[in-house]
């Protein structure tokens, strides 16, 4: 008896038995037609072999794990491409599964314990997913640029000890989004703790040695207990856990285990500190539900699994009447305060990050400490960003928030007008990598769309911005980001709206932010409100344009006298700041950039240089009366 350690890919057809009764022919047809164009060649491409082939499944043998990965992405993504072209009753969906382990040979056939976790893998997933064992994601974690999404253990029939489960996020995929069963206003009054759960993950100071994948922390949402005994409640305990899990997943600062591996500790009495345990988890999370009358009172805490330590706790009293708009209230705030950008869980990070030896750092503290230099928004810091970020890709190429940081790095280097071409192709690069690694990263398309932008490409631009916001229409970085852009897309009195509502998100939003809002204010002629936003700046983080909107903006308001002096401090400190050298500026479109011009020739900027300045001036003079000294 042969045994070899192999890959096992182990693909099924969902509904296979439904698509033959709805039509037999086409059906057989198209699984031919999908076998021999399709998997036939991706797997022979992957130097794999099929050595099993059952009506409505196969399984495929690979001698490298991260073949049998890479064939399984291609396979959904050519099936993708294929039943774009069908209708929907049409299209042929597999799941997918992959285990590495050892197996029998005999003859052209595997057998044993390896194809057979493979099997059940397959039996997990999702239509159009990939679940994979943990010996499969260890080894190809840092191989390969997709994410791995931890499923917890799973006890699958006929083995023995449980699977450790991962699923592929792939592009075209999101984080699992659980299936929602409750009436609408449960399900959002359910979303509205959700994210509040978010404050729990970043007050931790350590993580769990075991618990974290890539060096982000693990969090378990356990069932929240239903102290009414009812059914109706149940179910919003159940629609409850389903929408924080739903929330905290689509943060990629952290991992989130799946429900169906909490879902053991229904009704089960159970330490936080014993479950983390057994979960692998860092953080775990709890809590309860009751409804009396009209009310419903929801409690939820965090708890340091390492520790059994209670790191946050808070009550909800509420008229259910009111659950949709609190849903809407809380679950924005929070997750803006806490969960992304420099929120709570970053924070912790660092605390960690900085308490180590710098040759210790792994990639994901490397990112973290490279995003808090980057948000002192001065040339040393960001440059020293520059360097940690560039480290962290170099551990872990995979690692899509760290290509994100550094495109922004590059980005901010070049406005301070350090190796400008250079730091503008490489803030390019990353950008595309990191939407390459991570098409579910709404901040990573955002970053894309402003590199598409500064190219003059406002169409393909919008469309990147219009992903992010899909993505995240409630997250405060993407939402300023497209901010930035918004009137240049020629919606300025939208671009000022979204201002407000990033600011009700996060009242104390960064330095950074307030120089973006002060555009956009200023293009929707609400000159308070842009003055207002330039009072949170120093002069010394004025760019010219701020000058220009400053200035203008007083003399809108009657506060000529004001405007002189802005002017005047404006030219002192930039002396060859001229309409023909301002408004040649390709992020602007032609709007605004009239509006610019009549701004600073209304508040006395001079069209040209002085003669003396002209030689020194490289862009060609576009104004008539610039044409000469």
């Amino acid at each position: 008896m042969d045994r070899k350690l192999s890959a096992i890919l182990s693909a099924d057809v969902v509904g296979y038995s439904a698509l033959m009764e709805r039509d037999e022919a086409g059906t057989f047809e198209r699984l031919r037609a999908g076998h021999k164009e399709l998997f036939e060649p991706e797997i022979a491409r992957h130097h794999g072999q099929i050595f099993k082939l059952m009506g409505d499944g196969m399984l495929a043998e690979f001698g490298s794990v991260v073949d049998a990965v890479e064939c399984a992405v291609s396979l959904q993504r050519g099936l993708a491409e294929r039943n774009a072209a069908v209708f929907e009753d049409q299209r042929i969906r597999v799941r997918i599964g992959i285990n590495l382990g050892e197996v029998i040979v005999e003859g052209e056939d595997r057998y044993g314990e390896g194809v057979n976790v493979a099997a059940r893998l397959q039996q997990l997933a999702d239509p159009g997913g990939i679940y994979v064992s943990g010996k499969v994601a260890k080894e190809v974690e840092k191989k390969l640029a997709f994410g791995f999404e931890p499923m917890g253990e799973q006890k699958v029939k006929n083995i023995a000890e449980p699977v450790q489960a991962f699923r592929v996020i792939h592009e075209g995929q999101a984080r699992r989004q659980p299936a929602r069963s409750l009436p609408p206003r449960w399900v959002w009054a359910a979303a509205a703790v959700s994210v509040l759960v978010l404050v729990l993950v970043g007050t931790a100071w350590q993580f769990w040695p075991t618990a974290t994948i890539s060096g982000k922390p693990l969090v378990a949402v356990l069932p929240f207990n239903n102290y009414g005994g009812d059914a109706a409640t149940g179910r919003l305990a159940d629609g409850l856990t389903e929408d924080i899990i739903t929330d905290l997943a689509g943060f990629p600062e952290f991992h989130v285990i799946a429900r169906n591996s909490t879902e053991q500790y229904r009704d089960k009495p159970a330490l936080p500190s014993e479950a983390g345990k057994a979960l692998g988890a860092g953080f775990v999370v709890e809590g309860s539900i009751q409804r009396q009358s009209d009310r419903v009172r929801i409690t939820a805490q965090l708890i340091d699994a390492k520790t059994g330590k209670h790191l946050w706790s808070q009550r909800w009293d509420r008229p259910d009447e009111d659950l949709f708009a609190i849903q809407i209230e809380i679950s924005e705030q929070i997750s803006n305060r806490l969960g992304g950008g420099a929120g709570l869980v970053q924070e912790a990070g660092r605390i960690t990050a900085h308490r180590k030896p710098p040759e210790n750092l792994n990639a994901y503290e490397l990112y973290l400490l490279g995003t808090e230099k980057l948000e002192q928004v001065n040339q040393a810091d960001v440059e020293e960003a520059v360097r940690l970020l560039t480290r962290a890709v170099e551990l872990d190429p995979g690692l899509a928030r760290a290509w994100v940081e550094l495109s922004h790095s590059h980005g901010v280097l070049t406005g301070f007008g350090v190796e400008p071409d250079k730091n503008r192709a490489l803030s390019a690069e990353a950008a595309e990598r990191a939407v390459r690694l991570d098409p579910s990263d709404a901040e990573a398309h955002a970053v894309y769309a402003m590199l598409l932008g500064d190219r003059g490409e406002f169409e393909r631009a919008k469309a990147e911005f219009d992903t992010a916001l899909r993505l995240a229409p409630g997250q405060f970085e993407v939402l300023t980001f497209y901010i930035d852009w918004a009137s240049t897309f020629g919606e300025p009195e939208r671009t000022a709206e979204l201002v407000d509502k990033a600011v009700s998100l996060n009242p104390g939003f960064p330095m950074w932010s307030a120089r973006i809002f002060t555009q956009a204010y200023f293009m929707a002629g609400r000159y308070e409100d842009a003055l207002r936003m330039l009072d949170r700046l120093t002069p010394e983080n004025y760019g010219r344009k701020h000058w220009v909107m400053r200035s203008g903006a007083l003399a809108a308001l009657g506060r000529n006298e004001e405007a002189k002096v802005s002017v005047t401090d404006a030219l002192r400190r930039f002396p060859n700041m001229t309409v023909e050298g301002f408004v040649n500026i390709p992020a602007f479109n032609e709007v605004e950039r009239q509006r610019l011009i009549a701004t600073m020739r209304l508040v006395g900027f001079p069209d040209c240089a002085k003669a003396e300045e002209l030689a020194k001036i490289k862009k060609p003079l576009r104004l008539p009366e610039c044409a000469s000294p």
